[in-house]
C-alpha cells in the first residue's frame, strides 16, 4: 500500500498537511518498504485559508491509502477523507523510517480495524485493474 508523509526536511513527519513542503510516498508491505516518490510543493506555502493550495497535494496522494500529518485543518481532512485517504496523526516530529518500520510490523501482523479498511483501497485498485483485463479481452 502507498504512504504519504508531510515533511518540511524529507526526514521526519513534522509538517502541517497544508504547509507541507513536501508529500515523500513509500510504498509498504509485511514484507519491506520502499521510496517510491517525493512531491515538493516549494516555500511559499503559509497559513492563509489559500484552499487552493490543496488540489495539488490531494492530487499527488491519490494512490494513497494513508497520509501522516503533524497536524491538518477540519476541511483539509475533509477532502482527504473524501478521497478515500485515512489521515494519521503524530503528535511531535517522527522520524519516517521508524513509522515505516512499525507499520511494516503491524501489516506483517493483525492490522487494526481502520488500518484494514485503507488496505481494502489498495486492494479494490488492483481488482478494478483485473477487471479492465479481463474486459479487453
Amino acid at each position: 500500500m502507498k504512504v504519504a508523509f508531510a515533511t518540511q526536511d524529507q526526514q521526519r513527519v513534522d509538517a502541517h498537511f497544508g504547509w507541507a513542503k513536501h508529500l515523500a510516498v513509500y510504498d509498504v508491505t509485511a514484507q519491506g518498504y520502499r521510496f517510491v516518490h517525493d512531491f515538493g510543493f516549494g516555500d511559499e506555502l503559509a497559513e492563509d485559508g489559500n484552499e487552493d493550495k490543496l488540489a495539488p497535494k490531494l492530487d499527488a496522494i491519490r494512490d494513497c491509502a494513508l497520509v501522516y500529518v503533524a497536524a491538518i485543518g477540519g476541511s483539509a481532512a475533509a477532502r482527504v477523507v473524501a478521497s478515500k485517504i485515512h489521515p494519521v496523526k503524530v503528535t511531535q516530529p517522527e522520524p519516517i523510517l521508524d513509522i515505516l518500520d512499525k507499520l511494516q510490523g503491524v501489516l506483517g501482523g493483525t492490522p487494526p480495524p481502520w488500518l484494514r479498511k485503507a488496505l481494502l483501497k489498495e486492494q479494490g485498485r488492483t481488482e478494478d485493474f483485473e477487471s479492465d483485463d479481463e474486459a479487453r479481452s
